[in-house]
């Protein structure tokens, strides 16, 4: 058997800076992956997470590196023990399903055991800014009835206590959820808990280090994990402090890892969250099968983008339609 494997690096540019606890940006590097045989290409895409110490450079050379087992037929079931999970194993699984999907005539999601694909509802995330911006988001958000507030802010939990105030009465309607990406200490998140817990807060997402994650269950507040959740290994040893735990293909390392996730998720009686990083509607697509599976759904990456790659997801308001298999799979 004889492969080509195609490594592109593209930069999607977004409609508006996009920040978080850990910085900023204004476009969207993804790395995409094509496997070509007898004619018939499979496409993936993953975005590197800086936070694990991932770029675009790494995880091409991570591809490069198994050029020759690729192309003699690596296997999904050898890639997953061949590389860590991340995002280059991310792009090259998906790769390989979607190049599965096309080369059988089976739709991906059957392969993965669905019957059909249904339409989700998806959150919209308000980026880290001061309140009275995030306020004005949240009311041009008027068609998503679930909003994901980024807080964790270098001002601390009172400067972002008055960024949740502005949200939650800006959009009164809407169920909130918080993600702080570490952005808090435990002891300042303790100090505030009662006053954050005012507005009906679905959770609060990995507002802490992970290295203090511990004390998280003393505080009477409901959590989900994130950073300190890859696959369904940290989910079989997660802390009990969490309730809720956000799957992401980047994290998990592709569709594979990421199903086992559901199952670990779903073993351990946690609620689930499918998640995303801006990306193209090529990240999102794989994504929907896990979103049949999830108790809420953030993926709105696409919707970040001046312009998506086409074809791409459709949007109507907060509800997406299952991808057609022109995007993937």
């Amino acid at each position: 058997m004889t492969r080509h494997i195609r490594i592109k690096v593209e930069t999607w540019p977004l409609k508006q800076r996009f920040a978080i606890a850990r910085g900023s940006k204004i476009d969207a590097e993804v790395i995409c992956v094509e496997i070509e045989e007898n004619g018939i290409r499979g496409c993936g895409e993953a975005v590197p997470y800086a936070r694990f110490g991932e770029t675009i450079e790494t995880a091409s050379a991570a591809v490069e590196a198994l050029m020759p087992a690729l192309q003699s037929g690596m296997s999904r079931d050898d890639l997953s023990q061949a590389l860590l999970p991340g995002a280059a194993r991310n792009a090259l699984d998906c790769a390989m399903w979607d190049l599965a999907a096309k080369q059988s005539g089976q739709r991906a999601y059957a392969a993965a055991g669905l019957e059909t694909l249904k339409p989700v509802t998806t959150a919209f995330t308000i980026g880290l800014d001061d309140a009275d911006r995030m306020a004005i988001m949240a009311v041009k958000a008027q068609s998503y009835p679930l909003l994901k507030i980024k807080l964790g802010g270098a001002d601390g939990v009172m400067a972002d206590l008055t960024r949740l105030a502005a949200v939650a009465e800006a959009r009164p309607d809407a169920q909130l959820v918080v993600d702080a990406n570490e952005g808090w200490q435990v002891a300042e998140l303790a100090r505030y808990a009662e006053p954050l817990g005012r507005y009906g807060v679905l959770f609060f997402e990995q507002p802490v280090p992970q290295a203090q994650e511990s004390e998280l269950a003393k505080i009477d507040l409901p959590f989900c994990a994130d950073e300190s959740v890859h696959d369904a290994h940290d989910i079989e040893a997660m802390s009990a402090a969490y309730s809720w735990v956000n799957i992401k293909l980047d994290k998990a390392g592709g569709l594979t890892e990421a199903l086992a996730c559901v199952e670990m998720a779903r073993a351990r009686r946690k609620k689930i969250m499918v998640g995303c990083m801006v990306a193209t509607s090529l990240s999102m697509a794989p994504a929907f099968i896990l979103a049949q599976h999830a108790d809420l759904v953030d993926l709105d990456g696409s919707l970040w983008l001046a312009q998506d790659r086409d074809p791409g997801l459709l949007f109507d308001g907060a509800s997406i339609q299952p991808p057609s298999a022109d995007i993937w799979g």
